[in-house]
């Protein structure tokens, strides 16, 4: 071969390599809060590879709560998140026209609750009435508290709220600052342990465990992202849920991966983290047999409803402006 026919073979199989490297979809993806076990999922589909397998380029960044990564969704800095559920009704409720919606349900059982210690004398809803409430203005359980206060028929007003940055928040209880504290199960149970507190001294009330069936977190799209990017939204859901099947065979390791991307997480308390997610609010009844992924449209509906009526918002959105299934892969490909 000619030098000259050489170049040419070369640069046209430079230029394949380029067309194939940039068929590639980049995805900005948004978590809800810090890098975490029970988070654990999407850095495994990363890790693993289930990613790349889908042709995406994926990119994870933390976030500063549900709110917040609903947010970058909607105003296209990301195109991808995880958060709330409920965030994303109340914030497409507030801004009509949005088109974010989930494509994927995480936690099918929400970890929202509040928390205190037995020393305060707080041992039931009732209990709660007149004393100081805690947490980061941004909490999704502190902001779903309205509604687990209109649940145990307790008035919302008559509870104090006091709002601090998410470090303070069980060091405050501890302190005796504060009454008690709402935040996710598998986060407050083991910070408020971290402070020197017996998991035996701490009173929880889960919400939903008095009638609240709400969803938790969900994977979140852009509208026009997701109509633009169709292929790209579905191998995102098949790679998470890949990534879902091996964190519930591999939970250590998932730890583990988590660690290799923030080497200053505590690798044993995000492990009982990751344990406490999967037991309470990721491999429920629904999900043991239907599959990671999907959900009861009356159950949402029904929480859509109640959430509306709590938080007195302005409008109740049918499912369908929340939640779409049409990315999810079959039902075999979600089991756990």
């Amino acid at each position: 071969m000619s030098n000259r026919a050489l170049a040419a073979a070369l640069g046209a199989a430079a230029l394949l390599a380029a067309a194939s490297a940039s068929a590639d979809t980049a995805i900005k993806f948004t978590l809800d809060w810090k890098f975490q076990g029970p988070t654990a999922a999407f850095f495994v589909a990363q890790d693993q590879g289930y990613f790349e397998e889908e042709g995406l380029d994926v990119t994870i960044d933390s976030g500063n709560g549900s709110a917040g990564a609903v947010t970058r969704v909607a105003s296209g800095a990301y195109q991808m998140g995880f958060a709330d559920i409920n965030a994303l009704v109340e914030f497409n409720v507030a801004n009509p026209g949005q088109a974010v919606k989930a494509v994927m349900m995480g936690y099918d059982a929400a970890p929202f609750g509040v928390y205190a210690l037995k020393s305060s004398g707080i041992a039931k809803p009732a209990d709660l009435v007149g004393r100081k409430l805690g947490a980061p203005v941004f909490d999704a359980s502190y902001k779903l508290f309205p509604a687990f206060a209109a649940e145990v028929g307790i008035d919302s007003d008559a509870v104090p709220r006091v709002n601090m940055d998410p470090p303070l928040r069980e060091a405050m209880l501890v302190r005796g600052e504060v009454d008690f504290v709402s935040g996710h199960y598998f986060s407050s149970m083991l910070d408020i342990q971290s402070k020197g507190v017996r998991k035996e001294d701490i009173v929880y009330m889960l919400y939903k465990d008095y009638g609240m069936d709400f969803y938790g977190n969900a994977v979140i799209a852009g509208g026009k992202f997701s109509e633009d990017n169709p292929a790209a939204v579905a191998g995102f859901v098949k790679a998470v849920a890949k990534g879902w099947r091996w964190v519930v065979a591999n939970p250590e390791k998932s730890v583990d991966i988590v660690a290799g991307v923030d080497p200053l997480i505590d690798k044993p308390l995000e492990l009982e983290r990751l344990k406490l997610a999967l037991d309470v609010n990721v491999l429920t009844p629904f999900v043991k047999e239907n599959g990671i992924g999907g959900v009861d449209p009356a159950r949402l509906e029904s929480s859509i409803r109640q959430l509306a009526m709590a938080l007195k918002l302005t409008a109740t959105p049918p499912v369908a402006d929340i939640w779409t299934d049409r990315f999810l892969p079959p039902k075999a490909d979600r089991m756990l």
